[in-house]
């Protein structure tokens, strides 16, 4: 015999879904935000849903014009990070 959710349990598990559905939302705005600024878009970028109470982002494909821009963005973001010298 299966296990069967109380009403309880379930009313907890809907909030959980929703706060990772939420979290997926805004994780994809600041992404599509940051992006912006480096003057990168990625087309098919947002909220995948939640998956097992966790938000996921959904990246999606791109050029490889984009994703070699996006590399460099990342390593120069990284150099600057560990206090390295910015340029490529």
């Amino acid at each position: 015999m299966a296990y069967e959710l109380t009403r309880a349990e379930r009313i907890q598990y809907r909030q959980r879904q929703d706060e990772a559905f939420q979290a997926g939302e805004a994780a994809a705005a600041n992404l599509r935000a940051a992006l912006a600024l480096a003057g990168l878009v990625l087309p098919s970028l947002g909220n995948d849903g939640p998956v097992g109470c966790r938000g996921i982002v959904r990246l999606g494909g791109c050029s490889t014009a984009v994703a070699d821009r996006l590399a460099e963005v990342i390593a120069a973001g990284a150099r600057a990070r560990a206090g390295h010298d910015v340029q490529p």
